[in-house]
């Protein structure tokens, strides 16, 4: 574990080579390594992946929980916020004793019981164009699980920009979504990939849509769609299945349903914003 600083990788490109399983791992990683479709080169792959979360609360919780149990070899947290009390409704990779800590420090604490073997680097700021600059050059895949749109579009103009995948998350009172962008790519027609602003094409104005902290949200809302967000980026690093590259899935807890919006390029592809 690791306090902040640039990791030693110099983009996706250049990513360490796979190393070999050891025993212990091996024994850890048996129900992984069983299933063909993911089998040992799958879990190296997890091993030699890095990858960059964004957030430590409700999204980035059960990702982060979900990605250290999987195996990923490097996982990053960019957070600037501290434990509270009311956080740990659904901000379960945090406990009564964590509260007033740095959530990326609980958060890395917390990793380090349940897998020793991942490693930890922790970015205690909040994630804008200025860390991506610095920073993501050393991960091959972003996760956004913050709860803002300045950041979630800053997010997508920084993978973009990088061209790194994202998953990228949302939730609401009682429902969420989730898609994976990778608009630097084409589709098997040779379409462009869509990029976010294809999705949404401007942030929605400052007040309109609350926060939780005003209107509330069931806490294991952000588990079911934390865990779909570390599925993704398993499923992009071992090259199992389908990502969700121009599907949004939505998600409605009340009614226990599941439903997926397919989108596309729709316009001439422009230069992120710096």
């Amino acid at each position: 574990m690791t306090d902040a600083a640039s990791p030693s990788t110099k983009g996706h490109a250049s990513i360490a080579p796979m190393e070999p399983l050891s025993p212990e791992e091996i024994a850890r990683y048996q129900r992984h390594i069983l299933l063909p479709e993911i089998g040992g080169a799958g879990q190296q792959k997890l091993k030699s992946a890095r990858m960059l979360v964004i957030g430590a609360g409700g999204l980035g919780a059960p990702v982060l929980q979900y990605l250290a149990a999987a195996g990923v070899g490097t996982l990053g947290i960019a957070d600037d916020d501290r434990v509270s009390l009311s956080n740990l409704q659904r901000q379960v990779i945090h406990d009564s004793g964590t509260i007033g800590e740095l959530k990326t420090q609980s958060a890395a604490f917390a990793i380090a019981r349940l897998n020793p073997h991942v490693n930890v680097i922790r970015f205690e700021e909040r994630f804008s164009p200025d860390t991506a600059r610095r920073h993501l050059s050393g991960f091959d895949l972003l996760i956004d699980g913050s709860d803002n749109f300045d950041t979630r579009y800053t997010a997508a103009d920084a993978a973009e920009t990088a061209q790194i995948p994202l998953v990228t998350g949302a939730v609401g009172r009682f429902d969420g979504s989730v898609t994976v962008l990778k608009p630097y790519e084409t589709a098997e027609d040779g379409t462009p990939n869509p990029t976010y602003r294809d999705l949404f094409p401007e942030k929605p104005p400052a007040g309109l849509i609350p926060a939780c902290a005003e209107t509330g949200i069931i806490g294991a809302l952000t588990g079911v769609i934390g865990t779909l967000m570390a599925m993704e980026a398993i499923k992009l690093v071992t090259g199992t299945g389908e990502p969700l590259i121009g599907r949004l899935l939505l998600y409605d807890a009340l009614a226990a349903r599941f439903d997926t919006i397919r989108y596309k390029r729709r316009r001439q592809k422009q230069s992120p914003a710096s």
